[in-house]
Order: structure tokens, then C-alpha cells, then sequence
């Protein structure tokens, strides 16, 4: 039987997820297909989206969808994720770039073994802390280190914008009611964290078996996230609170700035790097993580093909 519509594009015909641009937050607006584009419309016109090439989608309210454009961003493995208001709410997300579990299989693997677990949580806090040593650090050492830095980094960006600073006050039910930082604070971070979810997800990763974080469904997000606050969202949020002229809402500066230095920076594929650092140290991880091949375990570290019947002689049933 011919399976009707096109066939989706192999694997190897897309954009590999370190070579992808940031996102695209739209509202209140329309998405529909033309061609091999997205499509998005409001009052103001039509613009065309090279989806081929984006890392997320964020969907946030007043958003309609049509079919083919869902189905667009699904064959181009750019990862739709629904989001709220100001995009600080995440809701759902879409497929995954992945056609692999290899990386999926190496972060359950050592997220269940306290020992690797430990080994990852102080690689990462290795990467916030060039030159220091935590080898020998347990996990309540590292967080006070981690505590005392993320302390001194807003001090310091306070002292070189001018901009008071009395801590970290977020309410997701009130977003206008925070302070200007801390707005923009919570509008940058939910942009990384969006980011960083499409990288994970693309990659065949699970966002909830995180190493530092753990618990919720988005754990291994805010693991990798905050490698990158330091350096991305917290000095542009407290330089967006600085500018008294100007006339965008500091959580469309927020989104725009973290877009901006994604790009610049090149931060998807340095967070897909730093992803398959974290999982399989230095070992060669090369593209056939992402082959769409089927197997069937074998026992130990052996497998079979799929596909194949392996039954002896004639089945009864």
C-alpha cells in the first residue's frame, strides 16, 4: 500500500542541532506553511521563518497553528514549545530531532550511579568555575560555592550599571509586579531555558534526569542553563534595567538580547558540546547517534537487528 503525503525528510538531510540559530517567540498571530517557510501573520503583515534552520519555537498566547505548519517544524526537528505569557511559563513541547537513544542510554546511566552523578555535578560546576578546584568537593560544598558566586555576579553587575539590587524576586502568577532586573531576569532565563530544552531534546536527551537539579521535568534544563546565566542573562538584564528611554517592554528587550547573543555567541553548539562532554567525557561522539536505525537488545552489551523474525522453524500461534 502507498502511504499517502511526502515523505518526511531522512536525518541526515537536516540541520545538525549545533549549527542551529536560536528561537522565535510569536503571539497573537497566525502560523500556516508556504512552501518549505512558516509563515506568521498578524495586523501588521506577513513575515516568512527559515525553520530549517531554528532551534525552537516558541508558541506563546493568542497563537493559532495550522496543521502544516506543524507538521514543518516537526520534519525540519525544530522543536515547538508552548510557552505563557512573556514566554515564562513552559507548557508542552514537541518531537525531537533525535532519531538515537545513545545519549538518552549514557544520561540514565550515570544520573542512576551516585558515583558518575557526582562526577557530572562537578564538571559542570568546573565549567562556572575556570582555574578552581572541586574534585574533591560533595554536593553541599558545591552549592555554597555556587550560592556565594551567583551572589557576588548580581553585586557586581548592580555596581556597574547603577541599578539596586535587594535579590531575587520572581512571581510567575504577577510578572509586572518585579522590580525592571527582575522582569527582565525571568524573561531571559525562560528564552535560555527554552533554548537549551530544543538542544536537549534534540539531541535524544530526557529533560527530567538531571544531575544537579532533580525532581521536576525540566531538571537536566536547568542544569545546563545555568552555565550560561553568568555570562547571557544576567548582565543584559541589569543592563536592560538601566536604559530609563527605553520604549519596548523590558521582556521583549529580555527575549531579543538572549536571541542576539545566542547567535553571536554560537551558544547552541557550544551547549551541545558541553552536553556530550557532560555524558561521554571525551570519547568521539560522531553522527551516528542521530541514525534512524531500529535495534532489539541482545543481552549485556550486545544487539540485534529489528525488523528481523529470529523464531525457530514454524510458530504455533
Amino acid at each position: 500500500m502507498t502511504i499517502p503525503g511526502a515523505r518526511p525528510p531522512a536525518p541526515r538531510d537536516l540541520v545538525r542541532a549545533g549549527d542551529r540559530l536560536s528561537f522565535v517567540y510569536v503571539e497573537r498571530s497566525r502560523i500556516s506553511r508556504d512552501s518549505n517557510a512558516l509563515t506568521v501573520t498578524d495586523e501588521r503583515g506577513t513575515i516568512h521563518v527559515p525553520v530549517a534552520n531554528l532551534g525552537a519555537i516558541l508558541l506563546g498566547p493568542g497563537t493559532t497553528v495550522t496543521h502544516q505548519a506543524m507538521t514543518i517544524i516537526a520534519e525540519s526537528g525544530a522543536t515547538a514549545i508552548w510557552v505563557g505569557e512573556e514566554g515564562v511559563r513552559y507548557y508542552a513541547h514537541g518531537s525531537s530531532l533525535a532519531r538515537s537513544t545513545r545519549l538518552l542510554e549514557c544520561q540514565a546511566a550515570r544520573v542512576s550511579n551516585q558515583r558518575d552523578r557526582l562526577a557530572v555535578a562537578r564538571a559542570m560546576y568546573e565549567m562556572r568555575f575556570p582555574g578552581e578546584e572541586t574534585s574533591t568537593l560533595s554536593m553541599q560544598q558545591l552549592r555554597g560555592k555556587e550560592g556565594a558566586r551567583v551572589r557576588r555576579i548580581y553585586r557586581e553587575q548592580a555596581r556597574l550599571t547603577g541599578v539596586e539590587w535587594s535579590g531575587r524576586d520572581y512571581d510567575a502568577e504577577a510578572f509586572d509586579s518585579g522590580s525592571p532586573v527582575n522582569q527582565a531576569l525571568s524573561a531571559a532565563n525562560s528564552a535560555l531555558y527554552g533554548v537549551v530544552h530544543a538542544a536537549i531534546v534534540a539531541l535524544g536527551c530526557a529533560p527530567g534526569l538531571g544531575f544537579v537539579h532533580t525532581g521536576h521535568y525540566r531538571s537536566f534544563v536547568y542544569d545546563i542553563a545555568d552555565l550560561y546565566k553568568a555570562e547571557v542573562t544576567i548582565p543584559l538584564a541589569f543592563r536592560l534595567a538601566a536604559e530609563t528611554d527605553a520604549a519596548a517592554p523590558i521582556g521583549r528587550r529580555a527575549r531579543i538580547g538572549v536571541r542576539d547573543q545566542i547567535h553571536k555567541g554560537g551558544l547552541i553548539g557550544r551547549c551541545v558540546a558541553d552536553i556530550k562532554q557532560l555524558l561521554v567525557g571525551d570519547v568521539e561522539v560522531d553522527e551516528s547517534y542521530n541514525a534512524d536505525v531500529l535495534y532489539l537488545w541482545d543481552g549485556a552489551d550486545r544487539l540485534a537487528a529489528g525488523g528481523t523474525n529470529y523464531a525457530n522453524g514454524e510458530a504455533d500461534w
